[in-house]
């Protein structure tokens, strides 16, 4: 059974924690043996200490973003590297960490970590807070006697790691944004400013201008058919958003967006900037390569590049050399080559992080061209639109002693 219980180091610091033991004799034998003295058990069970204090289970947990990994790999990192033991150090976090997920997780791990598992096996436990890439990386430093290197080199990881995911989503953004601000613009125009000069032209009889006219009915139809449209709008997205969750649709959507013009070369730029820092990550942290191969394949973000990466590691399991087995559908000949260079001189993490740096470099330039494409041409498309608009309404004015009878 699982034991709380309340003592103090061999320092004299008063410490809390969890350990397993099948009685209260045997859970102060093993703190004894640990140099823990003034013990005192706690026999009420950890579930019941937890729900007493939140009251019930949460139903909505904030997510773990790669800031709060970055922030939680260089507080370790450097704790451990100042001579903090880990029990302390996660002690430490697990109140100054601002994610309360993540604070949650860091007491669970400490508890574990004192009855002695290691601090990967630990975090392996809560794998919906630390993804597969930093337990092997932390599984791999354990073996080596490196964590504090590791966790540095894992930092600048998950830096990188939000900032090329960053600059790939305002890429995507942008446009959508920009697209939705002027839609609702033209539907507030069609659907409260032309009816009012629609009135006010009826009202004067004659016969209105081919524009104005064509606008009048749009905005006419629109009023009467705002509720299908909304529907058609909701349905839609409501379709497509199940069709992506199966394994053809996402693989189509996946697809289509490598071919959008522009934004299809950033993500593409990204996948591979995110793999080759993954990997590079991996295998100088000590994880298997093939081990390696297969983590880095599911940040990629996207499916097709994830199954040639698969496929990569079936090859690599053969025998067949890393930079001879990439797909060169996905993967260009600077990447393979430079890959194959890294292979030859046993420099493979070092090469992959130069891919990865000139890929993140390629993708600041890719963004930045984008918006200052899509600047000016946004203005050219809206600013038409709503001259269209202005123009079909005003036409009537010119012609206003032809309407008048």
């Amino acid at each position: 059974m699982k034991i709380t219980y309340t003592a103090r180091d061999k320092y004299g610091v008063k410490r809390k924690g969890i350990l397993e033991a099948s009685s209260v004799e045997e859970a102060e034998e093993i703190l004894k043996n640990q140099g823990f003295t003034d013990i005192q058990i706690n026999i009420k069970s950890v579930k019941e200490k937890k729900e007493s204090k939140s009251g019930g289970i949460k139903l909505f947990k904030k997510k773990v973003k790669e800031q709060d990994l970055a922030i939680f790999t260089r507080q370790l990192g450097a704790m451990i590297g100042a001579g903090i033991g880990i029990v302390q150090a996660l002690e430490i976090l697990a109140e100054q960490i601002p994610n309360p997920t993540l604070k949650e997780a860091l007491i669970k791990v400490k508890d574990d970590v004192v009855t002695g598992v290691s601090l990967s096996k630990a975090m392996e436990k809560h794998k919906d807070v630390f993804p597969s890439f930093l337990i092997n990386l932390m599984a791999a430093a354990e073996e080596s006697g490196k964590l504090d290197e590791t966790l540095k080199r894992a930092t600048v990881y998950y830096e990188k790691l939000a900032a090329i995911k960053g600059k790939i989503k305002s890429a995507s953004w942008y446009p959508t944004a920009v697209l939705v601000i002027a839609t609702l613009i033209v539907l507030g125009l069609l659907t409260f400013v032309v009816p009012t000069f629609a009135e006010i032209y009826s009202s004067m009889g004659g016969e209105l201008p081919f524009l104005t006219q064509v606008l009048i009915n749009i905005s006419n139809n629109l009023k009467s058919n705002i509720v299908f449209l909304i529907a058609f709008i909701v349905a839609f997205a409501f379709i497509n958003r199940q069709i992506y969750k199966t394994y053809q649709g996402k693989k189509f959507y996946h697809n289509l967006f490598l071919k959008i013009p522009l934004i299809g070369k950033i993500l593409h730029k990204g996948a591979l900037a995110k793999f080759a820092r993954t990997f590079a990550t991996l295998i100088n942290g000590g994880v298997p390569i093939i081990r390696a191969i297969e983590i880095s394949a599911t940040t990629v973000g996207n499916i097709l590049i994830e199954e040639s990466l698969q496929k990569t590691k079936e090859e690599v399991e053969k025998g067949k050399p890393f930079s001879q087995s990439l797909d060169k559908k996905y993967f260009p000949l600077m990447f393979t080559a430079m890959a194959s260079v890294g292979e030859n001189s046993g420099r493979l993490d070092e090469m992959l992080d130069t891919i990865a740096n000139f890929y993140e470099d390629e993708v600041d330039r890719e963004v930045d061209a984008l918006i200052s494409t899509l600047e000016p041409l946004m203005m050219v498309v809206i600013g038409g639109i709503v001259g269209f608009i202005l123009i079909a309404l005003y036409l009537p004015i010119f012609k206003m002693g032809e309407l008048i009878k």
